[in-house]
C-alpha cells in the first residue's frame, strides 16, 4: 500500500515526499510546481494505492490531507491484516437498490428524454435486485431475470432496455468507484446476451407497397406524414420524431441531419422525393415549437400505441409485421 499525492496542476499522483511536481505539461514541459505550498493550502488530492483479490491495482480518493489519507491508509490495512479484504471493494455493502439511486440522482442523467423510462427500468429490475448487495448478483441470476419477463408476456426490446439501464448503471459505478471490476465483469458476461440479437430474424419484417399503403388508410392524420417519411428517407423513429424545421431544406430537397441528430453520431444528407415534398409542405407550423410532427400542436413523443392500432385495423397481415418501428427504405 502506499500514500500518492496528486498535483492539481497537472493532475500527476507521485510520492508524498516529493516537495516538487514531478509530471509535465503539454507539449513535455516539466510542471514542477510546488506541492509543499499548494498542500499547506488544501488544493492536492491524496489518494491511497492498494491491491484487491485478484491483483488488480486499486486507487481510493481519501481527501486533502495528509491525515485523512494515512487514517484511511491504517484502515486498510487493517482489513487485510484482519483477512477481510472483501471489505475494501466499493461494492461489498452497496445494495443494488442504493446504486440506482445513487444513479438516478445524477444531474446528467436526469436532463436525458428517456429518464422516465431509464427509472422504470430500475424500478422493475428494483422489484427482484433491490436488496442484494450487487457484488452478489451472478449472470445466472440476470438470465433468470430476462426468462422471467419474457414467461410474463413482455417484450424482447422491453427486457433488452431493463437489461441495458442496469448495465449503464453499473459501467457508470465502475467509473465512479462505486463498483468493482468483478461485478462489471459479471453484468457484461457474454451470458447476459440481448434476447433481440437471438431472435434478430424476428425483426426481419417489410411491408410490401400494397400493405404499407393499406396502414396509411388504417392510420390517424398526425401519424401519416411519419410513417410517409420512414417509408420514403429510410431514418430511425427517433430520428423522424426529433426533426425539427431547421433540418429541412425544401429549396434543396433533402433533410439535412447533423452527428447529434444520429445514433451513429454521424451526419447525413437525406433526399426528399415527390411524393414526400408533398406531404411535408403541407404540414401546419407552430409558433411555440420547431417540431415538425405534432399532435394538438404538441410535439409527438410516441407513435406505438396509434401504430399499433393502424396495425390491427389493417388485417392479419399487418397484425404480424407489429413488433416495433419497421419501415420500407
Amino acid at each position: 500500500m502506499a500514500i500518492l499525492a496528486q498535483c492539481p496542476i497537472c493532475h500527476k499522483k507521485q510520492s508524498v515526499n516529493h516537495k516538487v511536481c514531478i509530471g509535465k505539461l503539454k507539449g513535455d514541459i516539466p510542471c514542477g510546481a510546488a506541492l509543499d505550498k499548494l498542500k499547506r493550502s488544501k488544493k492536492v488530492k491524496y489518494w491511497i494505492s492498494y491491491r484487491v483479490p485478484g491483483g488488480k491495482q486499486r486507487l481510493e480518493f481519501v481527501g486533502y490531507s495528509i491525515q485523512e489519507a494515512k487514517d484511511a491508509e491504517g484502515k486498510r490495512r487493517s482489513q487485510k491484516r484482519e483477512n477481510r479484504i472483501f471489505d475494501i471493494k466499493p461494492d461489498s455493502k452497496m445494495t443494488f437498490n442504493e446504486l440506482a439511486k445513487w444513479y438516478l440522482d445524477f444531474a446528467k442523467v436526469k436532463a436525458l428524454s428517456s429518464y422516465w423510462r431509464i427509472e422504470l427500468s430500475l424500478r422493475k429490475f428494483n422489484s427482484e435486485f433491490g436488496d442484494m448487495i450487487i457484488s452478489q448478483i451472478q449472470p445466472t441470476d440476470i438470465e433468470n431475470y430476462q426468462t422471467m419477463r419474457h414467461t410474463e408476456g413482455k417484450a424482447d426490446a422491453t427486457i433488452d432496455q431493463e437489461v441495458g439501464a442496469a448495465k449503464t448503471m453499473i459501467i457508470k459505478g465502475f467509473n465512479n468507484d462505486k463498483v468493482s471490476g468483478n461485478t462489471l465483469k459479471k453484468f457484461k458476461s457474454d451470458k447476459v446476451k440481448k434476447r433481440l440479437k437471438a431472435n434478430a430474424n424476428a425483426r426481419d419484417r417489410v411491408l410490401s407497397p400494397k400493405e404499407f399503403q393499406n396502414l396509411l388508410d388504417n392510420s390517424p392524420s398526425y401519424l401519416k406524414p411519419i410513417l410517409l417519411t420512414g417509408y420514403y428517407t429510410g431514418m430511425r423513429r427517433g430520428e423522424i420524431l426529433n426533426l425539427t424545421w431547421d433540418k429541412i431544406d425544401l429549396k434543396n430537397c433533402v433533410i439535412q441531419l447533423t452527428a447529434k441528430d444520429t445514433k451513429d453520431k454521424e451526419a447525413r444528407i437525406i433526399p426528399i422525393c415527390v411524393v414526400l415534398m408533398a406531404c411535408l409542405r403541407g404540414l401546419p407550423r407552430s409558433i411555440s415549437t420547431r417540431h415538425m410532427f405534432l399532435y394538438r400542436g404538441v410535439p409527438v413523443k410516441d407513435i406505438r400505441a396509434s401504430l399499433k392500432r393502424a396495425c390491427g385495423g389493417g388485417g392479419d397481415p399487418l397484425r404480424t409485421f407489429y413488433k416495433g418501428w419497421i419501415c420500407l427504405p
